[in-house]
Protein backbone atom coordinates (compact mmCIF):
# COMPACT_ATOMS: atom_id res chain seq x y z
CA UNK A 1 0.00 0.00 0.00
CA UNK A 2 1.36 3.42 -0.98
CA UNK A 3 0.46 6.68 0.71
CA UNK A 4 3.32 8.99 -0.28
CA UNK A 5 2.30 9.85 -3.84
CA UNK A 6 -1.35 10.89 -4.01
CA UNK A 7 -3.08 8.82 -6.69
CA UNK A 8 -0.16 8.78 -9.09
CA UNK A 9 -0.67 7.45 -12.59
CA UNK A 10 -0.62 3.68 -12.83
CA UNK A 11 3.00 2.48 -13.14
CA UNK A 12 3.87 1.29 -16.65
CA UNK A 13 6.08 -1.61 -15.63
CA UNK A 14 6.02 -5.33 -16.29
CA UNK A 15 3.32 -5.87 -13.69
CA UNK A 16 1.07 -3.09 -14.93
CA UNK A 17 -1.38 -5.30 -16.82
CA UNK A 18 -2.31 -7.41 -13.83
CA UNK A 19 -5.39 -6.75 -11.78
CA UNK A 20 -4.83 -6.52 -8.04
CA UNK A 21 -6.39 -8.97 -5.59
CA UNK A 22 -8.71 -6.19 -4.47
CA UNK A 23 -9.95 -5.69 -8.02
CA UNK A 24 -10.60 -9.42 -8.40
CA UNK A 25 -12.40 -9.39 -5.04
CA UNK A 26 -14.47 -6.48 -6.34
CA UNK A 27 -15.44 -8.57 -9.39
CA UNK A 28 -16.79 -11.36 -7.18
CA UNK A 29 -19.59 -9.09 -5.99
CA UNK A 30 -20.80 -8.81 -9.57
CA UNK A 31 -21.23 -12.58 -9.85
CA UNK A 32 -23.83 -12.23 -7.12
CA UNK A 33 -25.33 -9.05 -8.60
CA UNK A 34 -25.72 -10.63 -12.04
CA UNK A 35 -27.49 -13.65 -10.55
CA UNK A 36 -29.98 -11.21 -8.99
CA UNK A 37 -30.48 -9.65 -12.42
CA UNK A 38 -31.20 -13.09 -13.91
CA UNK A 39 -33.54 -14.02 -11.06
CA UNK A 40 -35.50 -10.80 -11.46
CA UNK A 41 -35.89 -11.29 -15.22
CA UNK A 42 -36.86 -14.93 -14.74
CA UNK A 43 -39.64 -13.91 -12.37
CA UNK A 44 -40.94 -11.45 -14.96
CA UNK A 45 -40.91 -14.11 -17.69
CA UNK A 46 -41.93 -17.32 -15.94
CA UNK A 47 -43.34 -16.88 -12.47
CA UNK A 48 -46.13 -14.48 -13.33
CA UNK A 49 -48.12 -16.63 -15.69
CA UNK A 50 -50.82 -14.07 -16.41
CA UNK A 51 -48.39 -11.59 -17.92
CA UNK A 52 -48.81 -10.30 -21.44
CA UNK A 53 -45.91 -9.99 -23.84
CA UNK A 54 -45.99 -6.24 -23.23
CA UNK A 55 -45.60 -6.80 -19.49
CA UNK A 56 -42.60 -9.00 -20.16
CA UNK A 57 -41.08 -6.29 -22.36
CA UNK A 58 -41.53 -3.56 -19.74
CA UNK A 59 -40.19 -5.87 -17.03
CA UNK A 60 -37.21 -6.67 -19.21
CA UNK A 61 -36.62 -2.98 -19.82
CA UNK A 62 -36.54 -2.27 -16.09
CA UNK A 63 -34.14 -5.15 -15.52
CA UNK A 64 -31.93 -3.87 -18.33
CA UNK A 65 -31.84 -0.45 -16.65
CA UNK A 66 -30.53 -2.05 -13.45
CA UNK A 67 -27.96 -4.06 -15.37
CA UNK A 68 -26.66 -0.95 -17.13
CA UNK A 69 -26.35 0.80 -13.75
CA UNK A 70 -24.23 -2.10 -12.47
CA UNK A 71 -22.09 -1.90 -15.58
CA UNK A 72 -21.61 1.87 -15.19
CA UNK A 73 -20.40 1.35 -11.64
CA UNK A 74 -18.02 -1.44 -12.62
CA UNK A 75 -16.72 0.45 -15.65
CA UNK A 76 -16.08 3.67 -13.70
CA UNK A 77 -14.06 1.73 -11.14
CA UNK A 78 -12.14 -0.20 -13.81
CA UNK A 79 -11.18 2.99 -15.66
CA UNK A 80 -10.00 4.53 -12.40
CA UNK A 81 -7.72 1.61 -11.54
CA UNK A 82 -6.46 1.64 -15.14
CA UNK A 83 -5.44 5.29 -14.86
CA UNK A 84 -4.11 5.57 -11.33
CA UNK A 85 -1.93 3.46 -9.04
CA UNK A 86 -4.30 0.83 -7.57
CA UNK A 87 -1.95 0.21 -4.63
CA UNK A 88 -2.39 3.74 -3.37
CA UNK A 89 -4.41 3.99 -0.15
CA UNK A 90 -7.06 6.30 -1.57
CA UNK A 91 -7.52 4.16 -4.69
CA UNK A 92 -8.16 1.18 -2.46
CA UNK A 93 -10.72 3.20 -0.52
CA UNK A 94 -12.45 3.95 -3.83
CA UNK A 95 -12.53 0.27 -4.83
CA UNK A 96 -13.81 -0.84 -1.42
CA UNK A 97 -16.53 1.83 -1.51
CA UNK A 98 -17.56 0.61 -4.96
CA UNK A 99 -17.50 -3.00 -3.73
CA UNK A 100 -19.83 -2.24 -0.83
CA UNK A 101 -22.11 -0.18 -3.05
CA UNK A 102 -22.32 -2.96 -5.64
CA UNK A 103 -23.23 -5.43 -2.91
CA UNK A 104 -26.04 -3.20 -1.65
CA UNK A 105 -27.26 -2.72 -5.21
CA UNK A 106 -27.24 -6.48 -5.78
CA UNK A 107 -29.30 -7.10 -2.66
CA UNK A 108 -31.74 -4.35 -3.68
CA UNK A 109 -32.21 -5.50 -7.29
CA UNK A 110 -35.23 -7.84 -6.82
CA UNK A 111 -37.38 -5.04 -5.30
CA UNK A 112 -35.56 -2.05 -6.82
CA UNK A 113 -38.77 -0.65 -8.29
CA UNK A 114 -40.71 -1.24 -5.11
CA UNK A 115 -39.43 -1.15 -1.54
CA UNK A 116 -35.62 -1.14 -1.97
CA UNK A 117 -35.27 1.52 -4.64
CA UNK A 118 -33.84 3.97 -2.13
CA UNK A 119 -31.05 1.53 -1.19
CA UNK A 120 -30.16 0.91 -4.84
CA UNK A 121 -30.11 4.62 -5.67
CA UNK A 122 -28.14 5.74 -2.60
CA UNK A 123 -25.51 3.02 -3.07
CA UNK A 124 -25.08 3.90 -6.73
CA UNK A 125 -24.80 7.64 -6.14
CA UNK A 126 -22.40 7.21 -3.20
CA UNK A 127 -20.02 5.07 -5.28
CA UNK A 128 -19.78 7.57 -8.14
CA UNK A 129 -19.70 10.74 -6.05
CA UNK A 130 -17.17 9.30 -3.60
CA UNK A 131 -14.84 8.25 -6.41
CA UNK A 132 -14.88 11.67 -8.06
CA UNK A 133 -14.61 13.57 -4.77
CA UNK A 134 -11.69 11.52 -3.45
CA UNK A 135 -9.73 11.89 -6.69
CA UNK A 136 -10.47 15.61 -6.74
CA UNK A 137 -8.93 15.91 -3.28
CA UNK A 138 -5.83 13.76 -3.78
CA UNK A 139 -4.75 14.46 -7.36
CA UNK A 140 -2.04 17.07 -7.82
CA UNK A 141 -2.04 17.91 -11.52
CA UNK A 142 -4.52 20.64 -12.44
CA UNK A 143 -5.73 18.92 -15.62
CA UNK A 144 -6.74 15.81 -13.66
CA UNK A 145 -8.37 17.86 -10.90
CA UNK A 146 -10.46 19.78 -13.44
CA UNK A 147 -11.60 16.52 -15.02
CA UNK A 148 -12.64 15.11 -11.64
CA UNK A 149 -14.47 18.32 -10.79
CA UNK A 150 -16.50 18.06 -13.99
CA UNK A 151 -17.20 14.39 -13.26
CA UNK A 152 -18.25 15.23 -9.70
CA UNK A 153 -20.67 17.90 -10.92
CA UNK A 154 -22.14 15.53 -13.51
CA UNK A 155 -22.64 12.72 -11.01
CA UNK A 156 -24.21 15.13 -8.50
CA UNK A 157 -26.68 16.35 -11.12
CA UNK A 158 -27.50 12.78 -12.15
CA UNK A 159 -27.68 11.83 -8.47
CA UNK A 160 -30.62 14.19 -7.99
CA UNK A 161 -32.56 12.16 -10.55
CA UNK A 162 -31.56 8.89 -8.88
CA UNK A 163 -32.58 10.01 -5.40
CA UNK A 164 -35.79 11.78 -6.38
CA UNK A 165 -36.74 8.80 -8.54
CA UNK A 166 -36.31 6.47 -5.58
CA UNK A 167 -39.08 8.38 -3.78
CA UNK A 168 -41.61 8.08 -6.61
CA UNK A 169 -43.83 5.35 -8.02
CA UNK A 170 -42.54 2.81 -10.52
CA UNK A 171 -43.19 4.57 -13.83
CA UNK A 172 -41.74 7.99 -12.90
CA UNK A 173 -38.88 6.19 -11.16
CA UNK A 174 -38.02 4.41 -14.41
CA UNK A 175 -38.13 7.71 -16.29
CA UNK A 176 -35.91 9.62 -13.84
CA UNK A 177 -33.40 6.79 -13.49
CA UNK A 178 -33.21 6.48 -17.27
CA UNK A 179 -32.54 10.22 -17.54
CA UNK A 180 -29.79 9.88 -14.93
CA UNK A 181 -28.08 7.10 -16.90
CA UNK A 182 -28.32 9.13 -20.11
CA UNK A 183 -26.70 12.13 -18.39
CA UNK A 184 -23.85 9.96 -17.12
CA UNK A 185 -23.35 8.18 -20.43
CA UNK A 186 -23.33 11.40 -22.47
CA UNK A 187 -20.96 12.96 -19.97
CA UNK A 188 -18.56 10.07 -20.40
CA UNK A 189 -18.98 10.05 -24.17
CA UNK A 190 -18.30 13.77 -24.64
CA UNK A 191 -15.55 14.34 -22.09
CA UNK A 192 -17.66 15.39 -19.09
CA UNK A 193 -18.66 18.84 -20.41
CA UNK A 194 -19.72 21.41 -17.82
CA UNK A 195 -20.63 25.02 -18.67
CA UNK A 196 -17.77 27.30 -17.69
CA UNK A 197 -15.35 24.41 -17.15
CA UNK A 198 -15.16 23.04 -20.69
CA UNK A 199 -14.61 19.39 -21.45
CA UNK A 200 -11.73 17.02 -22.00
CA UNK A 201 -10.69 15.14 -25.12
CA UNK A 202 -10.98 11.39 -24.56
CA UNK A 203 -8.03 10.64 -26.84
CA UNK A 204 -5.79 12.51 -24.39
CA UNK A 205 -6.79 10.52 -21.33
CA UNK A 206 -3.89 8.62 -19.79
CA UNK A 207 -4.79 4.97 -19.23
CA UNK A 208 -2.91 1.72 -18.95
CA UNK A 209 -4.40 0.05 -22.00
CA UNK A 210 -3.21 -3.46 -21.19
CA UNK A 211 -4.76 -3.35 -17.73
CA UNK A 212 -8.06 -1.94 -19.01
CA UNK A 213 -8.26 -4.68 -21.65
CA UNK A 214 -7.64 -7.33 -19.01
CA UNK A 215 -10.38 -5.88 -16.83
CA UNK A 216 -12.89 -6.13 -19.69
CA UNK A 217 -11.85 -9.75 -20.22
CA UNK A 218 -12.29 -10.46 -16.54
CA UNK A 219 -15.77 -8.95 -16.42
CA UNK A 220 -16.75 -11.05 -19.40
CA UNK A 221 -15.57 -14.10 -17.46
CA UNK A 222 -17.68 -12.92 -14.52
CA UNK A 223 -20.71 -12.90 -16.84
CA UNK A 224 -19.86 -16.41 -18.06
CA UNK A 225 -19.45 -17.54 -14.46
CA UNK A 226 -22.93 -16.23 -13.74
CA UNK A 227 -24.36 -18.38 -16.56
CA UNK A 228 -22.77 -21.50 -15.07
CA UNK A 229 -24.07 -20.61 -11.63
CA UNK A 230 -27.60 -20.03 -12.92
CA UNK A 231 -27.61 -23.27 -14.91
CA UNK A 232 -26.27 -25.31 -11.99
CA UNK A 233 -28.62 -23.85 -9.38
CA UNK A 234 -31.62 -24.27 -11.64
CA UNK A 235 -30.78 -27.89 -12.46
CA UNK A 236 -30.40 -28.79 -8.79
CA UNK A 237 -33.90 -27.57 -7.91
CA UNK A 238 -35.84 -29.36 -10.67
CA UNK A 239 -36.73 -33.08 -10.77
CA UNK A 240 -34.02 -35.06 -12.56
CA UNK A 241 -35.27 -36.16 -15.97
CA UNK A 242 -34.01 -36.71 -19.49
CA UNK A 243 -35.38 -33.41 -20.84
CA UNK A 244 -34.05 -31.33 -17.96
CA UNK A 245 -30.67 -33.05 -18.19
CA UNK A 246 -30.51 -32.34 -21.92
CA UNK A 247 -31.38 -28.70 -21.26
CA UNK A 248 -28.61 -28.51 -18.66
CA UNK A 249 -26.14 -30.06 -21.12
CA UNK A 250 -27.16 -27.55 -23.80
CA UNK A 251 -26.63 -24.72 -21.28
CA UNK A 252 -23.09 -25.88 -20.48
CA UNK A 253 -22.30 -26.35 -24.18
CA UNK A 254 -23.58 -22.83 -24.94
CA UNK A 255 -21.41 -21.31 -22.21
CA UNK A 256 -18.33 -23.10 -23.54
CA UNK A 257 -19.09 -21.87 -27.05
CA UNK A 258 -19.60 -18.28 -25.82
CA UNK A 259 -16.16 -18.49 -24.22
CA UNK A 260 -14.58 -20.02 -27.32
CA UNK A 261 -16.03 -17.47 -29.73
CA UNK A 262 -14.86 -14.61 -27.51
CA UNK A 263 -11.24 -15.73 -27.23
CA UNK A 264 -10.83 -16.73 -30.89
CA UNK A 265 -8.97 -14.48 -31.62
CA UNK A 266 -9.95 -10.96 -30.71
CA UNK A 267 -10.45 -11.74 -27.03
CA UNK A 268 -6.89 -12.98 -26.71
CA UNK A 269 -5.26 -9.85 -28.10
CA UNK A 270 -7.53 -7.06 -26.93
CA UNK A 271 -4.67 -5.74 -24.80
CA UNK A 272 -2.44 -5.64 -27.86
CA UNK A 273 -5.09 -3.76 -29.82
CA UNK A 274 -5.62 -1.18 -27.07
CA UNK A 275 -1.93 -0.54 -26.37
CA UNK A 276 -1.13 -0.48 -30.11
CA UNK A 277 -3.80 2.08 -30.95
CA UNK A 278 -2.77 5.67 -31.48
CA UNK A 279 -5.26 6.75 -28.82
CA UNK A 280 -5.76 3.84 -26.37
CA UNK A 281 -8.53 5.63 -24.49
CA UNK A 282 -10.62 5.89 -27.67
CA UNK A 283 -10.60 2.17 -28.37
CA UNK A 284 -10.99 1.53 -24.65
CA UNK A 285 -14.19 3.54 -24.56
CA UNK A 286 -15.49 1.81 -27.69
CA UNK A 287 -14.66 -1.58 -26.18
CA UNK A 288 -16.67 -0.59 -23.10
CA UNK A 289 -19.86 -0.22 -25.15
CA UNK A 290 -19.12 -3.44 -27.02
CA UNK A 291 -18.57 -5.45 -23.87
CA UNK A 292 -21.80 -4.07 -22.42
CA UNK A 293 -23.67 -5.43 -25.46
CA UNK A 294 -21.95 -8.81 -25.15
CA UNK A 295 -22.59 -9.00 -21.41
CA UNK A 296 -26.28 -8.15 -21.87
CA UNK A 297 -26.44 -10.95 -24.45
CA UNK A 298 -24.74 -13.39 -22.08
CA UNK A 299 -27.05 -12.48 -19.18
CA UNK A 300 -30.10 -12.87 -21.44
CA UNK A 301 -28.76 -16.28 -22.49
CA UNK A 302 -28.46 -17.28 -18.82
CA UNK A 303 -32.09 -16.33 -18.29
CA UNK A 304 -32.88 -18.59 -21.24
CA UNK A 305 -31.02 -21.42 -19.51
CA UNK A 306 -33.26 -21.09 -16.49
CA UNK A 307 -36.43 -21.08 -18.58
CA UNK A 308 -35.42 -24.12 -20.62
CA UNK A 309 -34.16 -26.19 -17.67
CA UNK A 310 -37.34 -25.57 -15.70
CA UNK A 311 -39.71 -25.96 -18.69
CA UNK A 312 -37.86 -28.07 -21.27
CA UNK A 313 -40.99 -29.55 -22.86
CA UNK A 314 -43.37 -26.63 -22.40
CA UNK A 315 -44.41 -24.20 -25.11
CA UNK A 316 -42.25 -21.33 -26.27
CA UNK A 317 -43.48 -17.78 -26.07
CA UNK A 318 -41.96 -14.79 -27.80
CA UNK A 319 -40.38 -13.32 -24.60
CA UNK A 320 -38.82 -16.73 -23.89
CA UNK A 321 -37.33 -16.94 -27.38
CA UNK A 322 -36.01 -13.41 -26.91
CA UNK A 323 -33.80 -14.89 -24.17
CA UNK A 324 -33.06 -18.33 -25.63
CA UNK A 325 -32.19 -17.16 -29.17
CA UNK A 326 -32.13 -13.37 -28.87
CA UNK A 327 -29.49 -13.51 -26.13
CA UNK A 328 -26.93 -15.37 -28.30
CA UNK A 329 -27.86 -13.17 -31.28
CA UNK A 330 -27.22 -10.00 -29.28
CA UNK A 331 -23.95 -11.46 -28.05
CA UNK A 332 -22.85 -12.18 -31.63
CA UNK A 333 -23.77 -8.63 -32.66
CA UNK A 334 -21.50 -7.29 -29.92
CA UNK A 335 -18.83 -9.82 -30.86
CA UNK A 336 -18.96 -8.61 -34.47
CA UNK A 337 -18.30 -5.06 -33.35
CA UNK A 338 -15.56 -6.35 -31.06
CA UNK A 339 -13.91 -7.99 -34.06
CA UNK A 340 -14.04 -4.70 -35.93
CA UNK A 341 -12.43 -2.87 -33.02
CA UNK A 342 -9.51 -5.32 -32.93
CA UNK A 343 -9.06 -6.17 -36.62
CA UNK A 344 -10.93 -3.49 -38.56
CA UNK A 345 -13.22 -6.07 -40.23
CA UNK A 346 -16.23 -8.28 -39.50
CA UNK A 347 -16.42 -11.97 -40.39
CA UNK A 348 -19.52 -12.83 -42.47
CA UNK A 349 -20.10 -15.86 -40.24
CA UNK A 350 -21.21 -13.53 -37.43
CA UNK A 351 -23.95 -11.96 -39.54
CA UNK A 352 -25.07 -15.29 -40.99
CA UNK A 353 -25.28 -16.75 -37.49
CA UNK A 354 -27.41 -13.85 -36.23
CA UNK A 355 -29.83 -14.45 -39.10
CA UNK A 356 -29.83 -18.19 -38.38
CA UNK A 357 -30.83 -17.49 -34.79
CA UNK A 358 -33.56 -14.97 -35.50
CA UNK A 359 -35.22 -16.22 -38.70
CA UNK A 360 -36.56 -19.49 -37.20
CA UNK A 361 -38.30 -17.66 -34.33
CA UNK A 362 -41.80 -17.76 -35.93
CA UNK A 363 -41.38 -21.50 -36.55
CA UNK A 364 -40.25 -22.17 -32.99
CA UNK A 365 -43.21 -20.50 -31.30
CA UNK A 366 -45.37 -22.96 -29.36
CA UNK A 367 -42.85 -25.80 -29.56
CA UNK A 368 -40.61 -27.15 -26.82
CA UNK A 369 -38.04 -24.63 -25.49
CA UNK A 370 -35.51 -27.47 -25.56
CA UNK A 371 -35.60 -27.38 -29.36
CA UNK A 372 -34.85 -23.65 -29.42
CA UNK A 373 -31.95 -24.24 -27.06
CA UNK A 374 -30.61 -26.90 -29.42
CA UNK A 375 -30.79 -24.43 -32.32
CA UNK A 376 -28.68 -21.96 -30.34
CA UNK A 377 -26.06 -24.62 -29.63
CA UNK A 378 -25.86 -25.67 -33.29
CA UNK A 379 -25.52 -22.10 -34.58
CA UNK A 380 -22.87 -21.12 -32.02
CA UNK A 381 -20.96 -24.34 -32.71
CA UNK A 382 -20.95 -23.50 -36.41
CA UNK A 383 -19.47 -20.07 -35.66
CA UNK A 384 -16.76 -21.63 -33.48
CA UNK A 385 -15.89 -24.15 -36.21
CA UNK A 386 -15.65 -21.43 -38.87
CA UNK A 387 -13.36 -19.40 -36.60
CA UNK A 388 -11.15 -22.43 -35.98
CA UNK A 389 -10.92 -23.27 -39.70
CA UNK A 390 -9.97 -19.70 -40.55
CA UNK A 391 -7.08 -19.80 -38.09
CA UNK A 392 -5.96 -23.37 -38.84
CA UNK A 393 -2.44 -23.57 -40.26
CA UNK A 394 -1.98 -19.79 -40.41
CA UNK A 395 0.19 -17.53 -38.29
CA UNK A 396 -1.72 -15.74 -35.51
CA UNK A 397 -3.47 -12.67 -36.85
CA UNK A 398 -2.11 -9.41 -35.46
CA UNK A 399 -4.31 -6.64 -34.13
CA UNK A 400 -5.17 -3.87 -36.60
CA UNK A 401 -7.56 -1.50 -34.81
CA UNK A 402 -9.19 1.08 -37.11
CA UNK A 403 -8.85 3.86 -34.52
Amino acid sequence: MRIDEPAALRPDDGEGDRATFLELFFDLVFVFALTRISARAFEDLALEGNQTNWSAVTGGGKTLLLLIALWMLWQGTAWTTSRYDPYHLWLQVIVITALLSAMVMGVAIPQAFRSTGWAFAIAYVVAHVARSAILLMVLRRLQYRRLKLRMLITYCVAGVFWLVGALLATNPRVVLWSVALVIEYLGNRFGWPVPGLGRSTVSRWDIHGGHLAERYQQFYLVALGETILVAGLTYTRVPIGAAGTAAFAFALATTILLWRIYVQRAGQILGEAVTGARHPATIGRSAADTHLVMVVGVVATAIGYELVIEHPTGHNELPWLAMILGGPALYLAGRARFEYEVFGRVSPSRLVAIAALLLPVPLLLHVAPLLASAVAVVVLAAVAVVDARRAWGRPPEAAAPPF
